[in-house]
């Protein structure tokens, strides 16, 4: 079977039940409400053959600051045969003139650079049964006033406007917040996710009140089954496995040339809201 017998359409919420089955045939823990938020927050293209969803990929795009790629995944029976390349040549034409970013796995590596992408990270994936501390101080939970704020300090840690992803997280799950000099300097999402619950994106001034903000969530979820990616710059990782979250896996964070770091941070990203969403 040759790839041109494959049509690249359009993704649509009629694909969804096919991508849920994809994802787990690669060991991925997404629940259909997952791939559900993914697509509202995306464009996307699937591959189909004989009716049959062979492959995905999701574009979700920040305004014009830039773009990620994601859920790009080829069936099993299909990998060597160019497959995965006919979807990212669809997403590439998705994102038009906007830098992009992506986190790899190993395996599609080389693909990823052949495409112009650059390693420019990685990131570690952190899970398990947390619990057992309590409250820390100096942390609150968010209220729908502060969306704006945590909005921009968002915009200042990632280098783009993510208004649309974090309106979602605000409606599907809950936010802490650090406050200081009457306003907000730090943040933390808490949202279902897979087998239980992931906290990110987490931004803070410092390394410190990203553990305030970490804790805040751990504390009100004691046994639960809790999620956080983070990079390896951050140097958070060995304070998440204290915590009962092992390092279990992770990524190689990757970017366009043109999508460059922002020169100057005042706040930190120190946890993903997610692989696929940056």
């Amino acid at each position: 079977m040759q790839t041109r017998q494959i049509e690249i359409a359009p993704f649509s919420p009629d694909h969804l039940e096919a991508a849920v089955a994809l994802s787990r045939q690669a060991g991925w823990p997404h629940r259909p409400e997952d791939w559900q938020m993914a697509l509202a927050l995306s464009e996307g293209m699937v591959a189909i053959e004989d009716d049959r969803v062979v492959g995905t990929v999701l574009v979700t795009p920040y305004k014009d600051d830039c773009a990620t790629i994601n859920m790009v995944i080829v069936d099993e029976t299909m990998r060597g045969r160019g497959l995965g390349r006919s979807l990212m040549d669809a997403a590439l034409r998705i994102a038009g003139d906007r830098p992009l970013r992506l986190v790899a796995t190993t395996a599609g590596l080389p693909l990823y650079q052949k495409l112009g992408f650059h390693e420019c990270g990685t990131v570690l994936q952190h899970q398990g049964f947390a619990g057992g501390i309590g409250a820390p101080t100096g942390t609150q939970t968010a209220t729908a006033g502060d969306l704006n704020a945590i909005m921009a300090l968002d915009r200042l840690a990632f280098g783009a406007d993510r208004e649309g992803l974090l309106s979602y997280l605000a409606r599907v799950g809950e936010f802490a917040v650090i406050r200081r000099d009457g306003g907000v300097s730090g943040f933390a999402c808490l949202r279902s996710f897979g087998r239980g619950e992931v906290i990110g994106p987490v931004v803070a001034a410092d390394i410190e009140d990203a553990r305030k903000l970490i804790e805040h969530h751990i504390a009100v979820r004691p046994g639960r089954f809790l999620r956080v990616d983070t990079t390896a710059e951050t140097g958070l990782s060995p304070w998440l496995a204290t915590q009962g979250l092992a390092h279990v896996g992770g990524g190689i964070a990757m970017r366009t040339s043109s999508a460059g770091d922002v020169a100057a941070r005042t706040a930190t990203t120190f946890a993903l809201a997610s692989q696929a969403l940056g």
